[in-house]
């Protein structure tokens, strides 16, 4: 049966959709990346091909989430949920849309990221679609899809948080227009990490399917990251770039530049806890308050 109701139970509190003032829409950007260089983070060549995995690489899967939301939201009864997932399509397709613009800049510049964006989006089509499935395949599938992006969507907001804390990127001199589109898209990741996972628990809500997708999602996250970072870092033409790639993702990783590979085992535990809900993860203080002044929003006449 889709639809557990008006009312979810977290923890010892309950959760009422129509409580939250909160409303999550899509804003206007505008980015100038006219002069990003290849690297964009001065003299951190593999973080900035790790950046690249989060902003052209990542945003495919979220064209299929954004998709499997649309197709849900027939079957959602609740309004304050129905505007959730709205804002939350809305949000995705903005994020494709600036995140295209970056790699079209890219591309031009020497880096070949289109061959690869292009199988990445033929995978996740055939992984991740519709299949044109009907009646109880279809419904099926579309929790299933909807338990996995739930997963995902757990490590983009961990990512989120991360990207909105990190001063380092700052400190080495990150791109002023790249810095402000991955921490735009990462706060905009916090303020909405609660969508999906509720949409998944208003149709579905099994605990042997969250748990199921969400070890899925962290096994094709994890060498989803490792294979795209080192097809980048090959497929840069610089000849300044450095040797042994997985050595310099460890120096960064340990000197903190790059969020730690760990964090798709170490998360895991803490979203598999009954009782967990995202809003669990922290504040979004910061996120809303990065999203109110990003040069970008305030470019398009925010």
């Amino acid at each position: 049966m889709y639809g557990l109701g008006m009312v979810e139970q977290v923890g010892a509190t309950e959760r009422r959709y129509g409580d939250e003032a909160h409303a999550i829409n899509a804003r206007d950007v505008r980015f100038d990346f006219d002069s990003v260089p290849m690297h964009y983070i001065p003299g951190e060549v593999l973080a900035t091909h790790i950046v690249n995995v989060m902003h052209l690489v990542l945003p495919e899967g979220e064209r299929a989430m954004a998709q499997a939301l649309a197709e849900a939201l027939p079957h959602i009864d609740d309004e304050r949920l129905r505007e959730e997932v709205r804002g939350f399509v809305g949000q995705e397709t903005m994020h494709a849309n600036s995140h295209e613009a970056a790699r079209v800049h890219l591309q031009s510049i020497g880096l070949d990221v289109d061959s690869y964006v292009g199988k990445i989006a033929w995978l996740v089509d055939r992984v991740l679609g519709g299949h044109g499935l009907t009646g109880r395949a279809e419904q099926e599938w579309l929790k299933e899809r909807l338990g996995l992006f739930a997963g995902m969507e757990h490590y983009t907001a961990v990512l989120g948080e991360w990207l909105l804390n990190a001063d380092v990127l700052e400190e080495k001199g990150m791109h002023p227009a790249m810095l402000d589109l991955v921490r735009w898209h990462g706060a905009e990741e916090v303020e909405h990490r609660s969508v999906v996972y509720d949409a998944f628990m208003h149709l579905d809500g099994s605990y042997a399917r969250k748990a199921r997708t969400a070890v899925l999602a962290s096994a094709l996250l994890l060498p989803l990251f490792v294979i795209s970072t080192g097809y980048l870092y090959r497929k840069d033409p610089s000849r300044d770039k450095g040797r042994f790639w997985g050595l310099q993702w460890l120096n960064a990783t340990r000197r903190g530049v790059v969020p730690s590979w760990t964090v798709f085992l170490t998360e895991l535990p803490r979203y598999l806890r009954p009782g967990f809900h995202p809003s669990q993860l922290g504040p979004m203080d910061k996120a809303l308050r990065y999203l109110a002044h990003s040069p970008a929003a305030r470019a398009a006449g925010h």
